[in-house]
């Protein structure tokens, strides 16, 4: 029987499929760590790990038999891909099941900061001398805002049905428009990054982290923005400048941040923590009983079909095939 490392104690019930032709070695506490994973993985044809692990040349190269790594997430900068490709491992990734919750976070951060909630919240539980008032504690609404998507993918365009909902304008920056049914679909507009940075009242990140998207928000692109402007990011932390956000942030250009991700996780950088115009979460975009069972089934089912020699895999280094 083929053996199956699991790194994480996801959800069991998830890996149901996989009992019957694999031998599934899988944690008593929360998850194993680099040393025990480098210990266990020498007889295991399968990896299945989480994004936040990072899987490196060490790690991989100590899989002897390995033929696959399933990555429970989205996400992959974790994995050395290059590496991988090159031992002749398959990667995959689980872009389906995460898509909806993240969309969701998306637009709960962006109701939030908007809408000041968090804010609101703790001033009403820790501020006794907290002033109510018709003209006080004032937001701003979504209705009628132009949200600007970058990265128009599965989330970004779920984001983008719900923002439709709301009574907002879409315009989207990706490396390849979507097709005019597409736009249609999602009264949405294709513009370029600049003119995306000019116009929208609200940005949202919705790319992966590579080389090319690591600071894609820095000063420049922060100086374009509109004042008062808001962004919301779900992505990856690194994908903006931290550094310059937080100077734009105290600075009043920028209205707000609503944050899942962070660019050095789990360390927030510390004046993030003291700005009332930010709402935050721990990187739980996709943090629900629901999508974490989901997650691991799809992961399942990516082994499953490539120990069958399928190709409807969600594979991420499709070069590997050549």
């Amino acid at each position: 029987m083929k053996k199956l490392l699991v790194t994480y104690q996801i959800p069991q019930q998830g890996l149901d499929a996989l009992r019957s032709d694999f031998d599934i070695i899988y944690p008593e506490k929360e998850m194993f760590s680099k040393e025990e994973i480098i210990e266990r993985i020498s007889e295991c044809e399968v990896l299945l790990t989480v994004f936040t692990q990072p899987i490196d040349k060490e790690v991989i190269g100590a899989g002897k038999q390995l033929k696959m790594i399933a990555n429970f997430g989205v996400g992959f900068n974790n994995i050395d891909i290059a590496f991988a490709t090159e031992q002749g491992i398959v990667v995959t990734n689980t872009p389906n099941a995460v898509c909806e919750p993240t969309a969701e976070m998306a637009m709960g951060l962006m109701l939030d900061v908007m809408r000041r909630i968090s804010w609101c919240d703790r001033n009403l539980r820790q501020n006794p001398d907290f002033e109510w008032g018709l003209m006080k504690n004032l937001g701003s609404g979504p209705y009628g805002k132009t949200l600007g998507i970058i990265g128009m993918g599965k989330i970004g365009k779920a984001l983008a049905r719900r923002a439709i909902a709301f009574g907002m304008k879409i315009i989207y920056h990706k490396r390849t428009p979507l097709s005019s049914e597409a736009e249609k679909e999602f009264n949405a507009t294709y513009v370029s990054m600049d003119e995306l940075l000019k116009t929208a009242d609200v940005i949202s990140l919705n790319c992966p982290l590579t080389d090319a998207t690591h600071h894609l928000l820095s000063h420049p692109q922060f100086q374009l923005m509109k004042q008062g402007a808001y962004v919301i990011n779900t992505a990856r932390g690194p994908v903006i400048d931290e550094e310059a956000m937080v100077h734009y942030l105290k600075n009043g250009h920028l209205a707000g941040a609503g944050l899942d991700v962070f660019e050095n996780e789990p360390t927030i950088h510390p004046e993030l923590l003291t700005l009332d115009n930010v709402a935050m979460t721990p990187h739980t975009g996709t943090g629900t009983v629901e999508t974490r069972i989901e997650t691991a089934r799809e992961a399942a089912e990516n082994i499953i079909r490539c120990f069958n020699g399928e190709k409807n895999i969600s594979i991420v280094n499709p070069d590997v095939w050549r």
